[in-house]
């Protein structure tokens, strides 16, 4: 039998899922949590009009993080100018500038949720000569003004290279500065779109150079097509950057319009990331089926930083 691996031998071509792919595996089965706390912090983003990317991006986590008063908070509207083959996240023209306000509420439900690590991403805002580089470094102000000792990490886009809007968002210090490579090279073209690998290298590595005591995270989906050796490979240019934290998770396909899935990674092979990853040099590695960029987000920060 072929491996799975080498499904895709074209960078070109289609992605077409292996016969095993389907029915979901019992390790990607998830309870659902939906009690009090839950229902309390869904009534705190609606009241402020806020955003999360558990709910847009369809995150298998969100009833387990929602419950434990978790969430990560996504600014700068719900209207992405990328369509990435993975996202689930609606692409298209925003109206408008970014909401000013924004961060002020952002800060409020901090507060109300009584966070003391807090993850805010964002959609693409291509459109903005700045990448809504200001409004992050205002959120993680507000943040930690209106909630001091709140730990703040946030995940950017790629400016698209733009280096003096990274240097905006570093300028105000976040806690943990997080941009997901998302996949292996020869796959960029097609679950990227409008994103280059060697971009978010670079955003990677200058971060890292400019800022030495703010750490790095980046994240990997698997699932996709790539091969374990591609994985590997782009591991170990991860970690040259001196990136700090890595996650690795499995892809999983938000709508039938979005990429399919290949294959299922097998836990123990995610295990043998994680092994991998270590000896390669990152202060911590979080790989599992079910793993996401912002699961268990305080407790790899806290590891980064012994």
């Amino acid at each position: 039998m072929a491996s799975p691996f080498n499904i895709i031998s074209n960078p070109q071509a289609p992605m077409v899922p292996s016969p095993g792919a389907h029915p979901r595996p019992d390790w990607l089965r998830v309870k659902f949590f939906g009690g009090e706390r839950y229902q309390e912090l869904k009534r705190t983003m609606r009241t402020l009009d806020l955003h999360t990317v558990c709910e847009s991006a369809r995150c298998p986590n969100m009833g387990e993080c929602w419950e434990h008063g978790t969430a990560t908070f996504m600014i700068l509207g719900d209207i992405c100018t990328r369509a990435c083959g993975f996202c689930a996240v609606p692409s298209g023209k925003p109206v408008g500038p970014p909401d000013e306000d924004e961060p002020l509420r952002v800060a409020e439900a901090v507060a109300r949720m009584g966070l003391r690590y807090a993850v805010v991403t964002s959609v693409n805002r291509d459109d903005q000569a700045d990448g809504g580089s200001a409004i992050f470094a205002r959120t993680i102000t507000e943040i930690r003004n209106r909630v001091p000792g709140c730990k703040v990490e946030v995940l950017i886009p790629d400016f698209r290279g733009n280096w003096d809007n990274l240097n905006t968002v570093l300028s105000v210090k976040p806690d943990v500065l997080n941009h997901n490579t998302e996949t292996v090279p020869r796959l960029y073209r097609q679950v990227r779109k409008g994103a280059v690998y060697e971009r978010s290298l670079e955003l990677l590595k200058r971060a890292k150079q400019t800022h030495p005591d703010v750490p790095t995270k980046t994240g990997l989906m698997l699932g996709l097509g790539e091969e374990k050796s591609e994985v590997l490979s782009t591991m170990h240019e991860l970690a040259e950057q001196g990136t700090d934290i890595l996650t690795l998770g499995q892809y999983l396909q938000p709508t039938r319009e979005h990429l399919p899935i290949v294959r299922y990674v097998h836990p123990d092979e995610f295990a043998e990331y994680k092994v991998a990853g270590e000896r390669m040099g990152f202060k911590h590695v979080e790989s599992g089926p079910l793993v996401r960029s912002s699961y268990h987000a305080f407790d790899q920060a806290e590891n980064a930083v012994k």
